[in-house]
């Protein structure tokens, strides 16, 4: 089975389970995970989800699209490997995927 690793605020790495089609924001809410607050539910309009993937990772992932740019741009702590969780979509290029919750702001 196919699974990703997701980093905690306090450092803290738990791997967990991923299935095909399931969003990574899914994914790590339905894990019992509590960092992720991810507020509108998947609808890409908080930003609350965001995460850093790990810079190997980023070549599995879609780009990034117009509004999930425009709701990063409002956070003070995006980086280059910034994503909103809710819009990745787990498949198979991505077991194994590496990334970390990003703090609250």
């Amino acid at each position: 089975m196919s699974a990703i690793n997701v980093t905690t605020r306090d450092g803290t790495t738990h791997s967990i389970q991923a299935e095909t089609g399931v969003s990574i924001m899914e994914l790590i809410r339905d894990a019992g995970i509590d960092d992720l607050a991810a507020l509108c539910g998947g609808s890409c309009s908080c930003a609350t989800c965001h995460v850093y993937v790990e810079a190997g990772n980023l070549e599995a992932l879609p780009a990034r699209s117009a509004a999930e740019d425009d709701l990063l741009d409002g956070s003070e702590f995006r980086t280059e490997t910034s994503r909103l969780s809710c819009q990745l979509l787990f498949d198979d290029s991505m077991d194994g995927l590496c990334v970390k919750i990003a703090p609250e702001g």
